[in-house]
């Protein structure tokens, strides 16, 4: 008995997980530039504390191909953290959010954020946007654990925060909660659950970052963990309601789907592997209405989360881990609105000096606290944070180096801005101007560290 209601119990949700329905229209895409607040609805710039710390390190890449400015954007140290996104604000400073605790998926787990100056690009002291128990409270229901916040600004200028949390069993049991912000995050709506499924709504986690149709609906690229993984878009109301969904076909096994919208009709949406080493791709050329079979890309990608985006100039971005294995190596990927990412070189931005060999533990403490040291962490700092990073990523002996989940937003300076995970314990920033020329003489090294990084 109990078997057979396991069956039907699935055979509902897959019913359910399929589609909402496909009655409606399909808007075309909004395109450049975004979705912005006018001078005119400028707050006030809000005074945050920032740290006494020293200015942002600037940094040639490890592929000698740009340069860039780095900053940490998380302060507390010791902690997992993991899964940060972003947003420009209305005065020009940059939110982030990420979720933090003693492990993921911990019960201490909670959403930080962040405020940096655009002025001086310093971070100000993190502080706590929302906890399990608040959670909670305001869904009125048991929260088990949370995670993977992603937050945008909407066409009608506020800003949105999806989150993933869980009431009973693993992230497979995930569904979407919400939340809504009119002053810049300084405030947030009470918390509601995003409808995906008439029946019981579980196994829709988000990592991307939204899309926007001209109708003013939104577009949430989200995926399903539950007796089978699959990617999906949700189509959502401007007042948070699920109007519509379609599942990317043949995306069994692909998750966390990054989308990039080259015209109003056009779109790619690239896509971490569960199985494959490979990235994964589809493409619709009629606003989404319906997508091509999902096949391999050229780019390796080692079970690892990616991010993109399209900037004003029509350049396409892409951040991912080009190996088959380990998160060792960051890159970014540029490519032209009428070219693909198959033939770009990486921009790398992070890289393990030795690819492909772990480290020993004496030799990993040192490297991280040589980099901690250099971006102004105390000793106290620097050991909590490398006993974050080895209780997470090292062994008996030996340790991998980690820079994972990007996200990635331009600002309306023209600057690119990537967030990532460092080696699990701190969030980090990186600020790049994609205007940079690759000099001549240094193109020869680059195609060398690019072709030994990805393969």
């Amino acid at each position: 008995m109990s078997l057979l209601l396991a069956l039907v119990l699935t055979a509902i949700f897959l019913l359910a997980g399929w589609k909402i329905g496909n009655q409606l229209s399909a808007p075309d895409f909004l395109l450049l530039p975004r979705p912005e607040v006018s001078a005119t609805k400028i707050l006030p710039k809000l005074q945050t504390a920032v740290p006494a710390a020293v200015m942002p390190v600037r940094q040639s890449s490890p592929d000698g191909r740009f340069e860039f400015n780095a900053r940490f954007v998380s302060s507390s140290p010791g902690q997992a953290v993991h899964a940060a996104s972003l947003v420009e604000l209305r005065d020009g400073r940059l939110r982030a959010v990420w979720f933090s605790g003693s492990r993921e998926g911990a019960r201490d787990v909670v959403i930080k954020t962040a405020v940096m100056d655009a002025a001086n690009l310093q971070w100000g002291e993190e502080t706590t946007l929302l906890d399990r128990q608040q959670l909670q409270q305001g869904l009125w229901r048991y929260v088990k654990k949370i995670g993977n916040p992603v937050i945008a600004r909407m066409p009608d200028g506020s800003l949105m925060l999806w989150m993933v949390n869980v009431s009973l069993g693993g992230w497979a049991g995930s569904s979407i909660t919400w939340l809504r912000s009119t002053d810049d995050g300084l405030s947030w709506s009470l918390p509601a659950r995003l409808v995906t499924s008439p029946f019981l709504n579980i196994s829709t986690l988000a990592k991307g970052a939204p899309i926007f149709y001209q109708d003013g609906q939104i577009g949430l690229p989200v995926y399903h963990e539950f007796v089978t993984k699959f990617a999906e878009i949700l189509r959502i109301s401007p007042e948070g309601r699920v109007l519509d969904k379609m599942r990317v076909p043949g995306s069994q096994t692909s998750l966390q789907p990054v989308v990039l919208v080259n015209s109003a009709r056009e779109a790619k949406i690239y896509m971490r592997s569960g199985k494959s080493t490979a990235v994964m791709a589809s493409e619709t050329v009629d606003a989404g209405k319906t997508w091509s079979a999902t096949h391999a890309t050229p780019w390796p990608n080692p079970d690892s989360a990616l991010a993109g985006l399209v900037t004003t100039s029509g350049q396409q971005w892409l951040a991912l881990n080009p190996k088959p294995k380990n998160r060792e190596i960051l890159a970014l990927l540029q490519a032209s609105a009428a070219s693909s990412f198959e033939e770009a070189i990486p921009w790398v931005v992070e890289s393990s000096p030795t690819p492909g060999k772990p480290f020993s533990v004496s030799d990993y403490e040192r490297l991280l606290g040589d980099e901690l040291r250099q971006q102004g962490a105390s000793q106290a700092q620097i050991q909590a944070d490398v006993a974050s990073a080895k209780r997470q990523l090292c062994g008996p002996a030996t340790c991998l180096q980690e820079f994972s989940y990007p996200y990635l937003l331009q600002s309306r300076d023209g600057c690119l801005h990537l967030v990532y995970t460092w080696h699990r314990s701190r969030i980090k920033h990186v600020r790049l101007d994609p205007r940079q020329v690759l000099q001549p003489d240094a193109a020869s090294s680059v195609q060398r560290h690019a072709a030994s990084a990805a393969h």
